[in-house]
């Protein structure tokens, strides 16, 4: 049963693709319609969830092959061990990974830059997630939109998306900046 939760009205956006919605039909999840958001961290603060608890989704190319790789919103990629993961993972050498540009989104995948969904299922990819991700409860996944997000369980898209595990993320040292004014 999809749950819809709307975070601010004025932004309703273009309803989550039928696809997605079918593909998601059995998993209990939420779908959650925000204002438009370009990166994660503007997907946390709109969503007042934690960096944590949103998935950052990347296409990368390890040598000539293409993964979804999600970790933390306050992650950072260390491709070196992504590199090692994958290896271990298909039983080979990785020689080179990258993160895939915009133009090659749009070829392979026929997606808007910034639109990709943490459901590889849907593009037929591979799913490598950094176990910072998988030590949260519940997190907030990329719906395919600039406007969609999807709310589940880890445990649960672990299993949807028959999702590798690994360590890869380096987690970022956020500063809040606090101007003090004196009177």
């Amino acid at each position: 049963m999809i749950k819809k939760e709307t975070i601010k009205n004025k932004y309703i956006g273009k309803k989550p693709s039928v696809k997605l919605e079918k593909y998601l039909n059995k998993i209990k999840h939420q779908i959650l319609e925000h204002k438009t958001v370009y990166t994660a961290f503007d997907a946390a603060s709109t969503m007042h969830k934690k960096l944590s608890e949103i998935a950052k989704s990347l296409l990368v190319t390890a040598d000539k092959d293409y993964y979804l790789v999600l970790l933390p919103a306050d992650y950072n990629l260390d491709f070196k061990k992504l590199g090692k993961c994958i290896g271990a993972m298909e039983n080979k050498k990785i020689k080179a990974v990258n993160i895939s540009g915009e133009k090659l989104m749009k070829k392979i995948l026929d997606i808007k830059a910034g639109t990709l969904s943490a459901f590889g299922g849907l593009y037929k990819l591979p799913v490598v997630m950094d176990k910072g991700l998988a030590k949260a409860k519940k997190a907030v996944f990329s719906g395919g939109s600039f406007n969609h997000s999807v709310e589940m369980a880890v445990k649960d898209f672990i299993k949807l998306e028959n999702a590798t595990l690994g360590s890869f993320g380096i987690k970022k040292k956020i500063k809040l900046l606090v101007s003090l004014k004196k009177k």
